[in-house]
């Protein structure tokens, strides 16, 4: 017999259609909602670049000092991108008295006519106060690039208390001001401009989002810019800042252009290191490549960087990648590989045990790869996630490291011998270690008429068998005028 089922209580305001108790399987329908509760008014929408202001960690990773440095990136990365596609040669860079920064270059500048999507407002307005508007989407403009995702220039203006921007292009200048991302004139033309080109952008960071007092420290951005020049050969970057910031041995004028590149950078980098090798492996591959431009530099080093044996440093379309990425892995991949595979060839039997973390662990590498379309982990680029970097970068340097150990067997057994000792070094703490874990474990459960090992190894022990307690004493006492630590003294009763 079929149950009658409960008739639904309905709303008594008219909204009978819009509740079906049925449906939800309940019987009431929801409690109304309290007058100071939670409701659409709560709901905050916020347009054009409210949300950098309101969030700028989720852009640029904080407000701290390393976050206020990326303003400097951004800027600096659009000029350099720039100077890859090979629009620029020449980069200037100026920290000015009161801490306003300009990057300038001489590209082909922003483009000023309207956009076909915005007739009312300037190509330049857009880029300067949309997010996620720019010119490297589709990869018909920049064949790299370092900016992806149309945000950077557009998070610096909204976290900036004063913008001004001036580009010259077709024989004419035009300037535009922001403030905290808006507007606050309109794009105007200056006048002729015959012998320049390119785009300047002067900024000065915001005392609201980055606290009173915050300012950009001459020698980090001195820093910044020479490893740019140091990833692009043929650029030049001018380097001025006022003398009344400088508080340290920074330079206040600078002309950066290094035309070895990365090997230039490795070579400043261990100037007062001792090598184990003497000349260090680098080369690049065509620019032309359809894959992957690829650049790289290695050395190895016996006496460490600090706290530090070695380092890898990586870029990829001149964007520092702090935390690394598949680029790395491909380049230490392709350099332990083919060590590996050399010490075959001389019929090493030893070079068995080498690991890549042996090889690469005393190294001290830079790898620099431009590739279409990467994709980074965040906005901030800290480390590269696009898989196709590995296979990119280890088959670029792996022939040639090949050729480098066939063509310099001097320096490649020195580097062989030296890694076959990593390795040794590496199994001999293991086993201490293991020795140590085990004594540990015996200790708790020795009888007292038992004394456990002071040493960990075999070497320079002596094992006594002696009878009582007294025996016992007597014998790690001569043991200790010895200097031989006894190895387990047993009492026999």
């Amino acid at each position: 017999m079929a149950q009658a089922q409960k008739k639904s209580s309905m709303p008594k305001d008219g909204d009978e259609k819009l509740w079906d108790g049925n449906l939800f399987g309940e019987s009431d329908p929801p409690p109304a909602a309290a007058k100071d509760g939670y409701t659409a008014k709560d709901i905050e929408v916020l347009e054009g670049l409210e949300p950098v202001r309101k969030r700028p960690g989720m852009y640029i990773g904080g407000v701290d000092e390393r976050a206020l440095h990326h303003l400097f990136a951004e800027v600096l990365d659009n000029s350099m991108d720039e100077a890859v596609a090979g629009f620029a040669d020449r980069i200037e860079v100026e920290l000015e008295v009161d801490g306003t920064l300009r990057v300038t270059d001489n590209g082909r500048g922003m483009p000023v006519d309207p956009h076909p999507k915005f007739p009312k407002k300037s190509a330049l307005e857009i880029i300067m106060t949309v997010l996620h508007a720019g010119g490297k989407f589709s990869g018909k403009v920049y064949h790299t690039s370092g900016g992806l995702h149309g945000v950077g220039v557009s998070v610096v203006n909204a976290l900036s208390d004063k913008v001004e921007v001036e580009v010259a292009r077709d024989r004419k200048l035009y300037r535009q001001t922001f403030s905290r991302g808006t507007p606050t004139s309109k794009l105007v033309e200056v006048g002729p401009a015959h012998n320049r080109r390119g785009t300047t952008v002067r900024f000065h960071p915001d005392a609201e989002i980055f606290g009173k007092g915050a300012a950009f420290k001459p020698a980090r951005l001195f820093q910044m810019a020479r490893s740019k020049a140091y990833l692009q050969r043929g650029t030049q970057i001018r380097w001025k800042c006022a003398p009344e910031l400088i508080k340290d041995d920074t330079p206040a004028e600078a002309i950066l252009h290094f035309p070895n590149g990365l090997a230039d950078f490795l070579s400043e980098l261990t100037k007062s290191k001792r090598a184990v090798v003497n000349e260090p492996f680098s080369g690049k591959t065509d620019k032309d490549s359809p894959h992957g431009r690829v650049e790289w530099a290695i050395t190895w080093v016996s006496d460490g960087f600090g706290e530090a044996d070695g380092f890898l440093r990586s870029y990829c379309n001149t964007v520092y990648t702090p935390d690394g990425g598949f680029h790395e892995a491909g380049f230490r991949a392709a350099i332990a590989k083919g060590l590996r595979a050399y010490a075959e060839l001389r019929n090493n039997k030893k070079a068995t045990a080498i690991t890549q973390e042996d090889v690469m662990n005393t190294g001290a590498g830079l790898v620099s790869v431009f590739i279409r379309d990467p994709q980074f982990e965040g906005q901030t680029k800290g480390r590269l996630v696009s898989t196709e970097a590995a296979k990119i970068v280890e088959n670029a340097v792996r022939d040639p490291f090949d050729h480098w150990l066939a063509a310099n067997t001097q320096e490649a057994n020195r580097l062989l011998e030296w890694c076959i000792q990593q390795a040794e070094d590496r199994m001999r703490r293991r086993k201490e270690k293991e020795v140590s874990r085990q004594s540990a474990t015996r200790k708790l459960r020795l009888p007292g008429k038992l004394a456990d090992c002071s040493r960990a190894g075999d070497k320079d022990t002596e094992i006594f068998l002696v009878e009582g307690d007294s025996a016992g004493g007597s014998a790690s006492k001569r043991a200790a005028v010895r200097r031989k630590p006894s190895c387990r003294c047993a009492a026999k009763s």
